[in-house]
């Protein structure tokens, strides 16, 4: 399987890299091809254009503003992101990337009568996402209502693609965790990236 593995964290010795890192080991030695796009290291542009928001609604809109980015989604089997989140969301970064990526004609195909919108990456079959919070846990769940999950399951995942293999693995409370438990988290990336 071809995954295009997706980090979004501006430190490169950050717990989000080492775990990219251990996803991209992992996946490559069981054979899998992986892209890794470092939105960060390769200079990302989160920022919707005012030409590429103009055109967002006519028919066969141009992508062309967003590539190479999306002809490397476009070649993927499935998408692996690693991110922390940050007040309850993504980083800014990986929000650009769905806002120009994840664009009409690319993702989905926009309903010309203003119905529902049409996925449009069938080539897309997992869709995992790695992430961190400084919150506990129950705070993400029962105070905020895991909004990060709803977005990516609900929102991006189920609006882009059909028949997803979809799985969101959090570590809590990072802020306040030993390393011990950032070591056993690892393990525990590596043995569920193992059954991919």
């Amino acid at each position: 399987m071809r995954i295009l593995l997706v980090l979004a964290h501006p430190l490169e010795d950050s717990f989000a890299a080492s775990t990219a890192e251990t996803v991209r080991r992992k996946l490559t030695e069981n054979g899998h091809t992986v892209d890794l796009l470092d939105l960060y290291r390769e200079n990302f542009d989160p920022r919707l254009s005012v030409s590429e928001r103009s055109r967002y609604f006519e028919p066969d809109y141009d992508p062309s503003e967003a590539e190479p980015y999306i002809g490397r989604l476009k070649a993927a089997d499935g998408l692996v992101l690693v991110f922390p989140q940050w007040w309850f969301n993504f980083p800014a970064i990986l929000k650009g990337f769905f806002d120009r990526v994840f664009a009409p004609g690319v993702a989905f195909e926009n309903d010309p009568q203003g119905g529902r919108i049409q996925p449009r990456l069938g080539n897309i079959h997992l869709f995992w996402a790695f992430t961190t919070t400084g919150s506990p846990w129950w705070v993400v769940h029962f105070y905020m209502g895991n909004p990060v999950k709803r977005l990516l399951k609900r929102g991006i995942a189920a609006f882009c693609a059909k028949g997803l293999d979809f799985k969101l693995v959090s570590l809590h409370d990072m802020d306040r965790i030993d390393d011990t438990t950032r070591r056993a988290h690892l393990l525990r990336v590596e043995k569920l990236v193992d059954k991919i």
